[in-house]
């Protein structure tokens, strides 16, 4: 059984570690960097690292850093959370959301945000359905076109807001009024079909569009039927 830990990364060591970790999972398009890191851990902001240790020796194989926001509106701002690949589908990702949940609820901050590519499916899932964020704004190449986990495409992101003592709850069935599909597996067909996954950007944009003039909003994720609209 694997034992493990959250802490803070307050080292320099663990800092750099933790840029490591990252640079591995986000690929050559570096996310953050160690300066960065440090000066937002040294400043009294969300910085921490997920440790293994189930073969005796510890290893770091997630990280969040997320950082305060305008004072008045008593938020943070969740940077980034990753797992490496091989440590997803374990639940241990929504122990590091937890864990960041009561660090805020601890400094008297009521709400998180943060931003995702609505074309991946595990992460619609897990920030709509499982932890219960709410999407607040959808926004088209909202950081230009970068590597990373774009892979090069134009990076269209859902912005959420996780109100920590107001969890959402899915919609009812009969207050769904749309649908819009997404792919199950965009990473990997970012790998394969490059072209494909553009266009399914392309095909996901016009079909958020439409559906948001009307006057919709983005009320939950199913993973079958994709992003489910509300009035």
């Amino acid at each position: 059984m694997s034992v493990r830990t959250i802490r803070d990364l307050d080292t320099v060591e663990l800092i750099i570690d933790a840029q490591g970790l990252l640079d591995s999972i986000r690929g050559p398009e570096r996310v953050i960097d160690a300066g960065t890191l440090r000066a937002l851990e040294q400043s009294g902001n969300y910085v921490v690292g997920l440790f293994d240790d189930e073969s005796g020796e510890e290893r770091m194989v997630g990280a969040s850093i997320a950082f305060f926001g305008e004072p008045g509106k008593r938020t943070m701002h969740s940077h980034i959370t990753a797992l490496l690949p091989e440590y997803r589908g374990r639940g241990w990702g929504r122990e590091l959301k937890e864990h960041q949940r009561q660090w805020a609820f601890s400094r008297e901050v009521g709400r998180i945000t943060w931003t995702y590519d609505p074309l991946v499916a595990r992460n619609a899932h897990f920030f709509l359905t499982v932890l219960g964020a709410r999407v607040t704004r959808y926004t088209v190449n909202r950081y230009g076109i970068f590597g990373g986990g774009d892979a090069g495409d134009e990076s269209d992101r859902l912005d959420v807001e996780w109100a920590l003592a107001d969890i959402a709850k899915p919609p009812a069935s009969d207050a769904v009024v749309a649908t819009v599909e997404i792919p199950t597996d965009v990473e990997s067909m970012r790998v394969s079909d490059p072209d494909a996954a553009h266009q399914w950007r392309l095909r996901l944009r016009t079909e958020i569009e439409q559906q948001l003039d009307k006057g919709l909003h983005i009320a939950g994720f199913d993973v079958e039927r994709g992003y489910l609209f509300t009035e």
